[in-house]
């Protein structure tokens, strides 16, 4: 497989600058094939049509035509088909795809560990795809996925909304015009605690306490739920509400990553954005015990990265839980329940979704903030619509939310190996920890490949 680096010849701030492709490559991308003119209809599929899915399909209905509808769950199937009965219905994505002549883009948002199963086919078939975060359920799906769509010439999107926002888009303005200077150290935490948590850590946090453990007893599913399908190339597992519905699937290793995958996807993008992150050169973390089965609660990860341009290398931890940086236990900076900390050798700037300061706020009070140079964005769906039908670039395109899905998966890896693991992006393996590399991948159930 090629190195994640060999996805990005060109910077992701010139990405982000352009308003078109100019016929070249962007972050080693083919310019989009693009067959629409800007006033006219997509023909869109939704498979996922619930919860995030429901979402999306309200970012594209009112321009866009729906026409195939796509879920395991018939009562959202058929709640999404009232409001477009002309849509064709599916239970079985693969069978939309053998029908699929009609179609002009996708959008993805099934639980993720189906992620790849549903958006790989659309590239290989030249369609663009907005597929929900995180994009794939573990790093060697995410590479497949990332490679596959270099190749299609699609427009891409992963579902980081908040990656639109205007505070986003003046953070990383002022790291990129060095208000703080060098930036050495990144912290982001989260305070959200879903998952594996030791009994010292479940007294700290007021958050419901799961059961632990594969339930030993089978229940028979709602009749409106195909388990199978739903199931899908994961383990088969008999029905039980313990996995269903979500999120309650969401920290079972089995379906997904826990926290750091889902919330990782959007405030980690934030410093990969600002900082043209890329693949990490190791990776260490920290938590309770890992547990067979279940993501953990709280749980810290180490990234470290080396130069980039003229960029210095840096440090990245990411924090969730009850975890937290340091500087926060000792009330250094606001008392933020979650955040993003870029320090440099003039300061520190903590952002979070919507707001962000510039620390200590006595040092920055005369300060003059650089011009926009990022454009307002015509929104997550709207920029993806657009790149659809006029070939401009989107900002998650899956060559930058590729990268940042293997980055984060990273994370659980080194949790789950118990090590700290050097990471050769170019031959995704693990040479001072070659076992570890058994958390890339996993094996699918009979009658499913990804190929």
């Amino acid at each position: 497989m090629k190195s994640v680096s060999s996805l990005h010849m060109e910077s992701r701030r010139d990405f982000l600058t352009k308003s078109a492709f100019a016929g070249a490559a962007i972050a080693g991308f083919p310019a989009i094939v693009h067959s629409k003119s800007p006033g006219s209809k997509l023909n869109i599929a939704v498979i996922g049509s619930g919860g995030r899915g429901g979402s999306n399909l309200r970012g594209v209905q009112n321009t866009e035509n729906i026409v195939a509808l796509c879920d395991v769950n018939a009562r959202n199937l058929e709640y999404a088909a009232n409001k477009f009965p002309k849509a064709k219905k599916y239970a079985d994505f693969r069978k939309l795809y053998d029908k699929s002549k009609d179609i002009d883009a996708v959008i993805v948002s099934t639980t993720e560990h189906t992620h790849a199963f549903a958006t790989l086919p659309a590239l290989q078939m030249k369609k663009h795809v907005y597929c929900e975060k995180p994009l794939t359920r573990d790093v060697y799906e995410a590479r497949v996925v990332t490679e596959a769509a270099a190749r299609a010439g699609v427009a891409t999107q992963m579902g980081t909304q908040i990656h639109a926002s205007e505070n986003y888009r003046r953070v990383v303005e002022l790291i990129r015009a060095k208000a703080i200077g060098n930036v050495s150290e990144v912290h982001v935490w989260v305070g959200r605690a879903w998952g594996w948590q030791s009994e010292e850590d479940a007294k700290k946090h007021e958050d419901r306490v799961w059961s632990f453990e594969r339930p030993k007893e089978a229940m028979d599913p709602p009749d409106y739920l195909d388990w199978d399908l739903w199931i899908g190339p994961a383990p088969y597992r008999p029905y039980h509400d313990i996995y269903f519905p979500g999120p309650k699937w969401y920290r079972w290793w089995d379906f997904g990553n826990g926290t750091m995958s889902d919330l990782g996807s959007h405030w980690n993008d934030l410093p990969f954005w600002a900082l043209d992150l890329d693949a990490p050169k190791t990776v260490e973390a920290w938590g309770p015990p890992p547990h067979p089965e279940i993501a953990p609660a709280s749980m810290s990860a180490k990234y470290t990265y080396g130069p980039r341009g003229k960029r210095p290398g840096l440090a990245l931890t990411w924090h969730q839980g009850v975890n937290k940086p340091k500087i926060w236990e000792e009330k250094g900076i606001p008392q933020w329940g979650s955040g993003v900390l870029f320090i440099g050798d003039k300061g520190m700037l903590l952002s979070d979704y919507r707001k962000h300061i510039l620390l200590p706020e006595e040092d920055f009070k005369d300060f003059e903030r650089p011009g926009q140079t990022i454009p307002k964005s015509l929104g997550h769906h709207a920029e993806w619509l657009h790149a659809c039908k006029t070939g401009a670039p989107t900002t998650c395109h899956f060559g930058y939310s590729g990268p940042l899905t293997e980055a984060n998966h990273l994370g659980n890896v080194a949790y789950r190996a118990g090590t700290k693991i050097r990471w050769d992006a170019k031959k995704m393996s693990i040479p001072n920890a070659p076992k570890a590399e058994r958390f890339l991948k996993r094996e699918y159930r009979k009658g499913w490949t990804l190929a």
